[in-house]
């Protein structure tokens, strides 16, 4: 996994599970100094995507919260986003200091430490090595080691990644026995020798008077997210409207308290949502889609296509909202630009499902259009 070099303007950041290193009020005004974006959650804007840390202490309290994270991890990586430890994160921003310069590839690592590159990865991602990604040092080297030995003893990645940052700076690690297994017999754990401090990483920053309720809020999204995940819409409406009394600037909460609602069959406060959400950041093209999506179920089309065609201006590698005009003209009878949109939406999307619906669209208006001119 290499960083890849990428200055901040332009740049939209997005968050998985909250930082543990300092609140994201604080990270979004440096990142916002620094001419890019920090947003919780994702949506199709988002360029690079950080891991916040506590996903690990969440994950450890369910049976199977190291493979969700694998597989949101695999998910945002096939989607072609940029993925970031916070460590990564905060050096980007200026605000850590870099450790020593390297020069071990990710393959030297893998091959000189016999650690799987999915465990390399997702320990690098969660900050368990000296660098977050190649090039990795001679520490990081001793660590893969270490962790390859653990690994083979029975241990998990996640366990691994949690039991180091319960137990002091990552490069002091290199000097200390790890084992599998605990004083308190967990066999899911690992023992390391030498005490219980925190991690804390070098920060070059004071964290000041940060506002208690930022803690609170990241909970609370992430809260929610997970009730939205579980399909407890009503539940997780009401969850991201706590995050929004805490920090009614929020469009992503706006977002998915829409989408929960519309869920919920509350199709007026949902509309009322997604239109705050556009207010807040009028260039959330999901947020017009899906508001678009809204207006046509109640069938006021001229809404819909208003919307539709809003988005795709604003993201003309969006496929769905091409598709989704494409028929709503088919329907009111608007034939050739049916096909002309359903001839995009090929352009951009030529395998799925829907690709052969728009196929088979253009077909039969060729059809429908011979037969008129015939």
């Amino acid at each position: 996994m290499t960083a890849p070099a990428v200055g901040l303007p332009g740049a939209v950041f997005g968050t998985v599970g909250a930082l543990s290193a300092f609140p994201l009020r604080l990270a979004a005004r440096e990142v916002e100094r620094q001419h890019g974006q920090l947003r919780r959650g994702i949506t199709r804007r988002t360029t690079h995507v950080v891991f916040g840390r506590t996903l690990l202490a969440k994950a450890g309290l369910t049976k199977n919260g190291d493979a969700g994270i694998g597989r949101r991890v695999a998910a945002e990586r096939a989607a072609g986003r940029v993925l970031i430890s916070e460590n990564g994160f905060l050096r980007l921003l200026g605000l850590m200091k870099a450790p020593e310069v390297s020069s071990l590839s990710r393959q030297s690592l893998i091959d000189q430490s016999r650690l799987s590159g999915a465990d390399l990865d997702l320990l690098s991602l969660f900050d368990a090595f000296e660098h977050d990604c190649e090039p990795y040092s001679f520490r990081d080297l001793i660590l893969a080691r270490k962790y390859a030995g653990l690994v083979a003893g029975g241990a998990s990645w996640g366990a691994i990644a949690r039991s180091v940052h319960r137990s002091g700076p990552v490069a002091s690690l290199t000097a200390k026995s790890l084992a599998v297994g605990s004083q308190h017999g967990r066999p899911d754990a690992i023992y390391l020798e030498g005490g219980q401090s925190e991690l804390d990483g070098q920060l070059l920053f004071d964290l000041g008077s940060a506002a208690q309720g930022d803690d609170t809020l990241e909970e609370l999204f992430a809260e929610a997210e997970a009730a939205e995940e579980g399909g407890d819409h009503e539940g997780a409406a009401a969850l991201y409207q706590r995050c929004l009394a805490i920090d009614p600037t929020d469009a992503i909460a706006a977002f998915n308290r829409a989408n929960c609602l519309r869920a919920g069959g509350h199709a007026a406060e949902a509309a009322h949502d997604y239109a705050r959400a556009i207010k807040l950041d009028p260039a959330f093209v999901e947020a017009w889609f899906n508001l678009a999506g809204l207006m046509s179920e109640q069938g006021r089309d001229a809404s819909a296509r208003k919307h539709l065609q809003k988005a795709i201006a604003l993201d003309k590698a969006y496929a769905d909202p091409v598709f989704n005009l494409a028929r709503l003209e088919f329907d009111a009878g608007n034939l050739p630009e049916a096909r002309r949109l359903w001839v995009r939406y090929l352009e951009l999307d030529a395998e799925s499902e829907w690709a052969g619906v728009a196929a088979r669209g253009v077909q039969f208006v060729d059809l429908q259009l011979a037969r008129t001119t015939g």
